[in-house]
């Protein structure tokens, strides 16, 4: 096994909020009168948008499921509001060709066992 891989951590990285300066046009500008139904107002500055893809992560959970059918360990990443599955690995298709062909190979290990002759 070699050495050379590397572990990262989970989540998004974090971003500073961007602040724009007010331009020196807004500062000097000069005020006007206008009709009411000419003007327009300011977007309010107290609501706040946030591009917080730690919120996405913090609904969704990771499992770890072991198939018996398939005698394998499955990963999966499930939405905790609707409670489907995201992701997974192995995929559902592999599962149940392993589950199959684990259930031949036992079918055909218990014929070679009954074929034992147990007399002595």
């Amino acid at each position: 096994m070699g050495t050379d891989f590397s572990i990262k951590p989970v989540g998004g990285s974090v971003t500073p909020p961007l602040v724009e300066p007010t331009p020196l046009g807004a500062k000097s500008a000069v005020q006007t009168d206008l009709p009411a139904h000419k003007t327009v107002t300011a977007a309010d500055d107290s609501v706040v948008v946030q591009n917080n893809p730690q919120a996405a992560n913090d609904r969704l959970s990771r499992q770890v499921v072991i198939d018996r059918a398939a005698a394998e360990i499955v990963y999966r990443v499930v939405d905790n509001r609707t409670a489907l599955v995201v992701r997974q690995f192995p995929d559902e298709a592999r599962l149940r060709a392993r589950a199959y062909l684990r259930a031949q190979d036992i079918a055909r290990q218990d014929k070679v066992h009954k074929k034992t002759d147990m007399k002595a």
